[in-house]
Order: C-alpha cells, then structure tokens, then sequence
C-alpha cells in the first residue's frame, strides 16, 4: 500500500502510523522511526516531490519531538523543506515553531535559526518572502525578491517568485514581460513557457500562446499532452491542416485517444467543406469509427453512443 498523493517515495500503511501516530497509539503499536522520517524526507528532496502534507507530519514529530539534534547538518535543508510544506498548506505555527538550540539557549524559530546561521543567504531570504507571501504581504515579499535579483540577477528561484506576486495581484502584462525576459536567458524551462502561454492564451493572444508551446515541444516532444495543447489552439486560429498534423501526431503517441479523435474529426470536417479529398473523407470516417468503439468499449449506453454519432455527423 502507498501513501495516498505520493508516488515516487513509498511507505506502507503501518509505517505511516508509526511516523504519525499520537502517543498513546504509539506507545501500543512502536516508538516514532525516527530514521524512517529522515529518509523518506530525503527521498522527497531527492525526487523534487511536493507532498507537504506528509512533510508537515513529520515535520511536527522531527521539530517539537526535539529530534532535530540527531540530524547533524542536515537540520538545514530539513528546516527549509519543513517550513516550505508548512506554508504550502498554511500552517504557521509549525513554520513559526520554536525550539531549544543546542548551541545557545534562546528559543528561535526554523526560520530565525536558518537566518542565524546563513547570515547573507538569499535562499534564506526567499523563505522569507514566501512567508510573507503566505501573510498576503506582497508588497514586503516583491521587496525581498527584487533585493535578491539586485544581487543576483540569474537568480531563478527569486525571478518565478517574482513574477508569481505578479499573476496574484493580476498585473498579466507585467507578469508576461517578466516572463518573457527570464526565459530570454532560461529558455530550456518548459514549465515556465507553459505559464506563458496560459498568460497569452488569457489575453487572447494565441499567436504568441502557439509559440510558447513550440518552444516546449523541442524541450518535450515526445508529451502528448503538449501536442494535444498545441493542436487546440491552432485549431482555435483556425489553423485546421497544421492542427490535423498535432492531433494525429496525439494519436500515434497515445493510441485512441479520445480528445486526439475529436481534433481529428473536427480538423478533417472543416477542411472537407473547402478541399474534400478521399483521403480526408477516409480519416473523418475512421475517426468517427474509433470514437464509437471507444465508447462501446467502456461500455457507454446506446443513447449517448447514438447523441455522439448525431454531434460527429453534424460537425
């Protein structure tokens, strides 16, 4: 059995009880694995994984448990993935919580101690300006990211951070000339030219949108999904012979496809009405075909089988 949301880092059903389970469940089943935690944080660093539900109740254990001296160095990375999860799902106290140092006696914070001891690290500046994101204090956190990018310009982390404040107070624009110059020198971030195009495609601007997801088919081309995405909005500007390539192209990675055979039909309909061709008429019927049988074959009744055939033969 794994841990329900996570898929790259698995844990049985009684191991997440013995992690999680309140004292007294504890006390009668094992003691809190204390590696077992430190490892499957780990594993979620390693893989890039958000799960921060999972992290948030380790978290708790490791950090108010008084475990964090058995982590040696990796207290560090372990305080920054706690408080990340904790604002994730908005829970301040565990982000805010205090512990005894066991160098000093103060009480601090996950966040003051990381603070302490990386006196001028703008990764630590940029958990504070996610904590004041998380407040709903843009305006500080804008100021800790430009503060950052003023320093170091290439900063990645710092620039998406930025241009986040911006999609939140729906400056689009702005966001998108943000956009634009970080991918000027980040071009190879597929995900950032997806949010692009979301900001095209919301302003309308599909050219610009169809471009954005060129860019990330020669990064993944070999993603349905994004052939799927890049054939809608062609076929959107009306582009139906390049849009019939893309959903073919949908097909032939994704057999049956269902969204793929409707761009295929669609596409091979309204370029019949200008240009028919046996060939175009020959894949609108075997479209339309395997539609049908897909539906048979997931066991769709006959009344929505006979509404889809009323829907395809009048597109």
């Amino acid at each position: 059995m794994f841990y329900p949301g996570c898929d790259d880092v698995s844990i049985t059903f009684l191991e997440v009880l013995s992690l999680l389970a309140p004292s007294e469940t504890r006390n009668s089943m094992s003691s809190f694995n204390f590696n077992a935690a430190v490892t499957t944080l780990q594993e979620l660093r390693a893989s890039g994984e958000r799960n921060p539900e999972l992290v948030v109740s380790l978290g708790n254990k490791i950090v108010r448990g008084k475990y964090t001296g058995g982590l040696g160095d990796e207290v560090w990375p372990v305080y920054e993935q706690i408080i990340i999860a904790a604002l994730d799902v908005g829970d301040f106290q565990l982000a805010d919580v205090r512990y005894n140092s066991a160098s000093s006696s103060p009480r601090l914070t996950c966040l003051t101690a990381l603070e302490k001891r990386f006196t001028r690290s703008t990764r630590v500046q940029r958990l504070l300006g996610m904590r004041y994101e998380a407040e709903g204090k843009l305006d500080q956190a804008a100021k800790i990211y430009e503060e950052i990018l003023d320093v170091d310009e290439t900063n990645v982390p710092a620039a998406k951070r930025q241009i986040a404040i911006l999609n939140t107070r729906g400056e689009t624009h702005e966001a998108i000339a943000a956009l634009t110059r970080y991918l000027d020198t980040s071009y190879n971030d597929p995900e950032s030219w997806l949010e692009l195009c979301s900001l095209y495609l919301s302003q309308r601007m599909y050219q610009q949108a169809a471009f954005c997801m060129e860019e990330v088919l020669l990064l993944q081309g070999s993603n349905h999904v994004w052939h799927l995405k890049y054939a809608e909005i062609l076929y959107t500007m009306a582009e139906h012979k390049l849009a019939l390539k893309e959903f073919c192209r949908v097909i032939e990675l994704c057999e049956d496809h269902v969204r793929g055979l409707y761009g295929v039909q669609l596409c091979t309909s309204q370029l019949l009405k200008t240009a028919p061709t046996v060939d175009l008429s020959d894949l609108n019927a075997l479209a339309t075909e395997r539609i049908l049988a897909v539906y048979s074959a997931r066991g769709a009744p006959d009344e929505l089988k006979r509404v889809v055939r009323r829907y395809l033969e009048s597109a």
